[in-house]
């Protein structure tokens, strides 16, 4: 099975479409294009019960859990709202993500 290409990456600023964090902005830490999703900062906030080890404190730890690709949406750089993103080629042929909303290069 092919891994699946998205228009948003690591280190993209985004905003929640949908679920308990709706509406909340975050920065996109890891994804997981094998099962389409993504792990962003501060969203999605799950407790877990670790066992102590020599390296890590035990105990109950907040940390974020993976969120669907398609309840997230890219920020638009001008208005900071979501948008849709598109691409464009620029005279010298490198490929550039573009906002749908603002047309403004990512």
């Amino acid at each position: 099975m092919a891994t699946a290409k998205f228009k948003i990456k690591k280190g993209d600023e985004v905003i929640v479409l949908t679920g308990k964090d709706k509406g909340k902005k975050g920065e996109i830490i890891r994804m997981i294009t094998a099962k389409s999703r993504a792990v962003v900062q501060g969203i999605n906030m799950v407790k877990r019960h670790t066992r102590q080890t020599q390296t890590e404190e035990g105990g109950i730890i907040s940390k974020e859990a993976s969120i669907h690709v398609s309840n997230l949406a890219l920020i638009d750089p001008k208005s900071d709202k979501a948008t849709k993103i598109g691409y464009k080629f620029e005279k010298d042929g490198t490929k550039v993500r573009i906002s749908r909303a603002s047309g403004e290069a990512i």
